[in-house]
């Protein structure tokens, strides 16, 4: 195959210098295969990776990456994107050091198959340079976990709130259900939004869980969890015996959650917090890290390590009157509000 290269000049004599010198550049070493190699933006190689991913791409990724692909760091060449551009790119983000780590996490994965995938000139090593220089500069970091857990007081408040408003209106979604499901069967928003009767084993006390968080795998992650006592009433308190236990999708979930801890001025207190409020429970009830992982659904018990600390012992949710409210166990009780 002959390498054939072109440019357009207005002058004879800046044609023959350039000639002259890509001929000398071309004659070092390694050079000419080089020059026959595909040097796409990196915009078009974040494009490549997310059109061809068998794997679905989380929502979070995807706005990330597209961040960067708009960005002028975006337009710049593989072969022109060294450790110092990545550096320069990730300081100029006006964020958190967490998030621009998760940028760097995300711009990761697209330099690591670009060359051996695709032959790309974008350096694995550069990326991991940068990282590492970014780390040392405290440019960014990895998420902290968060340790806060909601007061009994917080709680009865939002439980009030949830109520009044689903008096007011029937249709709207039973956040008193799904809040409470949230701290007893310890599961995230999404994961309480697809959960259907279908994968529902009452005789086992469990339920499977379709797509689990994990970091390596969006969608297909379907696990069995157990369910405590306290989580598998709700559920069988609730109208619907088919189709999806819960009628309400994340976004809502998460949204209607927000909206009150501001109404009720709570301060700091997020949705997926219920998840740790509900682990830590089980640990003060006694339970193994085995026994816990059954429920939360952890495959590595070293996640749950970080419970082990935890003094308090006992239930501090016996005799919660809400429980009685969202499922009451005489089938002639009323709902309160």
């Amino acid at each position: 195959m002959v390498f054939t290269e072109a440019k357009t000049f207005d002058r004879r004599a800046a044609a023959a210098s350039w000639l002259e010198k890509r001929e000398r550049e071309l004659a070092k070493p390694g050079a000419l295969d080089a020059a026959k190699q595909e040097d796409p933006t990196l915009a078009e190689v974040i494009k490549k990776f997310t059109e061809e991913s068998t794997k679905e791409i989380g929502r979070t990724k995807t706005q990330v990456l597209r961040t960067i692909a708009n960005s002028d760091f975006g337009q710049k060449r593989c072969s022109q994107i060294d450790s110092t551009d990545i550096v320069a790119y990730a300081r100029s983000l006006e964020v958190q050091p967490q998030t621009a780590g998760n940028y760097m996490a995300h711009l990761g994965s697209v330099f690591s198959i670009a060359r051996p995938a695709w032959g790309y000139p974008l350096s694995e090593q550069a990326m991991e340079d940068a990282r590492k220089v970014l780390g040392k500069l405290g440019a960014i970091s990895k998420s902290q976990r968060r340790e806060r857990r909601p007061t009994l007081d917080e709680l009865d408040k939002l439980m009030t709130h949830f109520g009044e408003i689903r008096a007011k209106r029937v249709d709207s979604n039973d956040m008193q259900a799904i809040t409470a499901f949230a701290i007893f069967s310890t599961r995230r928003q999404e994961e309480i939004s697809l959960l259907t009767y279908e994968d529902l084993d009452v005789a086992h006390s469990r339920i499977m869980v379709r797509d689990m968080k994990h970091p390596g795998q969006k969608v297909g992650n379907d696990q069995w969890c157990d369910l405590p006592p306290e989580a598998l009433r709700i559920i069988q308190a609730q109208p619907h015996k088919t189709g999806r236990i819960f009628r309400a999708n994340a976004d809502a979930i998460s949204a209607a959650f927000t909206r009150a801890c501001q109404f009720l001025v709570i301060d700091n207190l997020h949705f997926h917090d219920l998840r740790h409020e509900g682990a830590s429970r089980l640990f003060e009830l006694g339970l193994t890290i085995p026994h816990v992982a059954a429920v939360t659904g952890h495959r590595s018990w070293s996640s749950l390590q970080r419970y082990t600390h935890l003094r308090h012992t006992g239930n501090r949710f016996a005799g919660w009157k809400w429980l009685d409210v969202i499922a009451p166990q005489e089938e002639n009780s009323t709902r309160a509000a």
